[in-house]
């Protein structure tokens, strides 16, 4: 399982390295928090370690890796 802010920490990696080289010194820069969060859960891991993960849990996955 992994829980996290995902993709959206490479878009925000970008804003902040334009900014940068458009002359904005880094330590002016605000720090930015991650809006949205990434549930994931790999089941054929979850199935070699011989877990069960109860439907519930599925279905509150963002993204299910079979």
């Amino acid at each position: 399982m992994s829980y996290g802010s995902g993709s959206d920490d490479f878009r925000q990696v970008g804003i902040y390295t334009g900014r940068i080289l458009k002359g904005a010194k880094p330590a002016d820069l605000p720090v930015m928090q991650a809006s949205k969060f990434e549930f994931i859960i790999n089941l054929q891991t979850a199935k070699a370690l011989g877990l069960d993960v109860p439907d519930r849990l599925l279905a509150l996955a963002d993204e299910v890796i079979e």
